[in-house]
């Protein structure tokens, strides 16, 4: 299993990013995936997540309005879209493989993380 999360970079708080993770080495539409975050000196956090079959999602009521979790299951990708980003976003985000078909924000649900993608929004 191989996750590749891309998408990273410095932005000025009200932009937006998208975020990618390209996936391989298993059966991507089987599973679902999610987008943790971890801020300097704090505890990874989650972000998102979205069912294997792309049908449901949940957030973290802090992005939640703001971002979009999607994902492509003939690409083997999931996405981020990040909007009116703020100065608390700034984080190393990571996505992350489950163990399960749904979406949930338990981190023992997830089997397989990233190398994360650094994201730093300015003020």
């Amino acid at each position: 299993v191989q996750l590749q999360a891309s998408g990273g970079g410095v932005v000025q708080a009200g932009d937006s990013l998208r975020l990618s993770c390209a996936a391989s080495g298993y059966t991507f539409s089987n599973y679902a995936m999610g987008w943790f975050r971890q801020a300097p000196e704090k505890e990874r956090e989650f972000v998102a997540a979205i069912r294997s079959s792309g049908d449901s999602t949940i957030y973290a009521d802090s992005v939640k309005g703001r971002f979009t979790i999607s994902r492509t299951n003939a690409e083997d990708t999931v996405y981020l879209q990040m909007n009116s980003l703020k100065v608390e976003d700034t984080a190393v985000y990571y996505c992350a493989k489950g163990i399960f078909l749904r979406a949930t924000m338990e981190e023992y649900e997830y089997s397989h993380w990233g190398q994360g993608t650094l994201v730093t929004v300015s003020s």
